[in-house]
């Protein structure tokens, strides 16, 4: 009887995992979005930095494998801007993307996972061997070389100077007296004024004031004299609005691997080709390499991943004048009486002194 009674009024223990849908919404911005405040995402900035490098993946040439479709290639790269890291699962049918995993490692290596695989209806936790997934990961340190780390974590200071300008500019816009003005009149009854007030069109939040000139001039002197309109606008310039907000989006467009001059009002198309070289190159074609790797690894066959071709990150107005002035040299040659031998170890020896 007092071992029943000492196990009733025992308190029961209640553990969670961890790995459920509340636990994701709540942990979701924090964990992976970075920006102080968790919405440096939102930005027009950040967006159109993640769509380049979504189209660029879903233009790529995979060879190999079928399972990297272009749907799946396209949501990898969301993946890996927005958290630096992206899973799937390995399935007969393709790849499943997972929304939530654990993962145990040995020698920093990952060994098995815990994915959490969303449904319609209510998603569906699964444990499988490391194998079996495929885990593309980017920014990772020698602490945690198991987790991949966004561009914006890695510049959450240039994120959050992002957001707190565009957040400052949008609450200026949505409430403060733009347009408005002080219209000096001279003073009158309450109910004049009233009426003066509501005779004007185009108020915003109430803010047009009429203020009385009489009790600022002399007496008998004309009280318009020396007056004029006051501005309720705020002078934005003074704040250095514009060249904040520049440099901050510079900063997230460089972090992005995107050159500003991509954006630049005044770019020109050998400026634009540069940029999307610099793009494919440097920063999207590492990437595809990493993933090249990680699937030849976990599905058995070689994989090759290639952003440039499709991309056309080449100069071809380049190649072009060089296969003119190439053409044009041996043409010369031909007519000097030049053996193609001396030709090329000529080129060679251009070549070598540049």
């Amino acid at each position: 009887m007092l071992d029943w009674l000492k196990n009733k009024l025992r308190p029961i223990e209640v553990r969670s995992s961890g790995a459920g849908y509340t636990a994701q919404v709540m942990a979701a911005r924090d964990s992976y979005v970075s920006g102080r405040r968790g919405v440096a995402e939102l930005t027009a900035t950040v967006q159109s930095c993640v769509s380049l490098w979504e189209g660029g993946f879903a233009m790529a040439d995979v060879t190999g494998t079928d399972l990297l479709t272009r749907q799946s290639m396209a949501m990898i790269a969301r993946s890996i801007a927005l958290n630096g890291e992206a899973v799937f699962l390995i399935t007969e049918l393709g790849l499943v993307p997972a929304t939530d995993w654990d993962v145990t490692t040995r020698d920093g290596r990952p060994r098995a996972y815990r994915l959490s695989i969303p449904e319609a209806g209510g998603g569906r936790t699964v444990t499988v061997l490391a194998p079996e997934v495929l885990h593309l990961r980017i920014g990772s340190d020698a602490l945690t070389p198991w987790i991949g780390t966004a561009p914006l974590r890695r510049s959450s200071l240039t994120g959050a100077l992002l957001h707190a300008v565009e957040s400052a500019l949008g609450e200026t816009f949505e409430n403060a007296p733009l347009g408005s003005q002080i219209v000096p009149l001279p003073d009158t009854g309450a109910d004049d004024m009233a009426t003066l007030r509501g005779a004007f069109k185009g108020r915003r939040g109430s803010t047009l004031v009429i203020e009385g000139v009489a009790q600022a001039t002399a007496a008998g002197m004309n009280p318009q004299i020396g007056q004029k309109p006051d501005q309720l606008s705020p002078d934005l310039s003074k704040s250095m609005t514009a060249e904040t907000l520049a440099a901050a989006r510079e900063g997230i467009l460089m972090a992005y691997g995107v050159l500003p001059s991509l954006v630049n009002r005044a770019a020109t198309g050998p400026v634009i080709r540069e940029a999307q070289r610099q793009l494919a190159i440097w920063t999207l074609q590492p990437i595809a390499a990493l993933l090249a790797d990680e699937a030849t690894a976990k599905l058995g066959g070689a994989v090759t991943i290639d952003t440039i071709r499709p991309l056309q990150a080449f100069d071809a107005g380049g190649r072009a004048r060089a296969v003119s002035t190439i053409i044009k040299m041996m043409a010369e040659a031909k007519e000097a009486g030049l053996a193609p031998a001396d030709v090329s170890g000529a080129m060679r020896m251009v070549d070598w002194e540049r």
